[in-house]
């Protein structure tokens, strides 16, 4: 292995972990060792494990390395070595002072300003309350280090920016386009759902739901609900995944060709309202137009104040385009209207009083 400089990362396996130590392989005959004190008991990496660490040195013939410099090995000297290296290190949230936060690392103390503690807002969650920072032990990067240590910058957002690259980074190598994943819901809005895959806030837009028109949100989804999505875009450059519910359902249009032949009856539900003409649904996901020429009415006729969404209304199929997702409609006799047609040219001429049927008539009684 080639000789390491002091504060070069280097990303190596565990071949063994004992009490106290974690031991890395670097291909020659020595071992690394690795502080197993620097790990909860939670997370302490297996063998075979492969994990990032930075060399420190060379003691009593031991090639040591650290994942960042905390307690006993926080002295001045070793901080400074940090500041240089870029190893970040391990402090305590002492108070709030004017424009940010104490911090101290081992012995010395540091300051952290404001916009330098903490990951960046993420306005799609809606826990907007203010995180208490005092008194926790949190990982920061040295920024400044001047006057032999009295001035110390630190930022703890630096390291939640480089483990997100990183985070992201293995997202992008595990998920692609068209895949499916399991997430969690974390927010609901208007437009959409956020869900939680592998730490990544990803869009579930409204219109990718379902094939039917879905207007409450909060009536198909809830904040912490388990959903399995298809990824249908990511660019991850711009740190935007969205997915899609409806895709891994079976779509309506596949049959609609079939189902709605030129000619085909149906009774449906006015689902929009156009100055071109009024959207009609047949079923869950498919909605059909009847054109402003087709619906019998006087030019300039506001449509909105004839029909209403929710409305029943009786159309006949004039013709289906599967692949646009079209359906071409026209009013149609409603199904009581073709009942009193139909018995009125059935052979029953007579009504029960021994009157000629007429369904005009017939509808007038009612």
């Amino acid at each position: 292995m080639q000789k390491l400089e002091i504060g070069e990362q280097i990303e190596t396996q565990v071949v063994a972990v004992s009490d106290t130590t974690i031991f890395l392989d670097l291909n020659s005959k020595s071992e690394g060792v690795l502080d197993r004190a620097e790990f909860s008991d939670e997370n302490i990496p297996k063998e075979g494990d492969k994990i990032k660490v930075f060399f420190l040195g060379t003691q009593n013939g031991e090639a040591r390395f650290t994942t960042k410099i905390s307690g006993q090995n926080a002295d001045k000297s070793m901080i400074e070595n940090a500041f240089n290296s870029g190893i970040p290190v391990e402090g305590v949230v002492e108070k709030e002072i004017k424009g940010g936060y104490e911090i101290k690392i081992g012995t010395t103390r540091a300051f952290c300003p404001y916009s330098q503690m903490g990951g960046k807002r993420n306005s799609s969650l809606e826990n907007s309350a203010e995180e208490n920072f005092v008194g926790r032990h949190l990982v920061f990067k040295i920024q400044e280090y001047k006057n032999e240590g009295k001035n110390i910058v630190v930022s703890n957002r630096a390291i939640l920016q480089e483990q997100r690259a990183q985070g992201i980074l293995d997202l992008q190598a595990r998920i692609a386009v068209g895949q499916s994943v399991t997430g969690k819901i974390t927010a609901l809005h208007d437009y959409g759902a956020f869900v939680d895959i592998g730490g990544f806030q990803a869009l579930l837009p409204i219109s990718e739901i379902s094939y039917e028109r879905v207007q409450d949100i909060e009536s198909v989804l809830r904040v912490g609900q388990e959903i399995t999505v298809q990824v249908i875009k990511a660019d991850w450059n711009a740190e935007r995944v969205s997915l899609s519910l409806k895709a891994l359902q079976e779509n309506p249009w596949n049959a609609a060709g079939a189902k709605y032949d030129e000619g085909t009856k149906v009774d449906g539900t006015i689902s929009r309202v156009a100055d071109f003409g009024v959207f009609v649904n047949l079923e869950p996901g498919i909605d059909g137009l009847v054109h402003v020429s087709e619906l019998n009415q006087k030019q300039g006729t506001n449509l909105r104040k004839v029909f209403k969404v929710g409305e029943k209304m009786s159309v006949v199929v004039k013709s289906v385009d599967s692949q646009e997702k079209r359906i071409s409609l026209a009013l149609a006799s409603s199904r009581e209207q073709d009942f009193a047609t139909a018995q009125y040219l059935s052979g029953n001429a007579n009504s029960e009083d021994g009157e000629t049927y007429n369904p005009f008539a017939a509808l007038l009684k009612k």
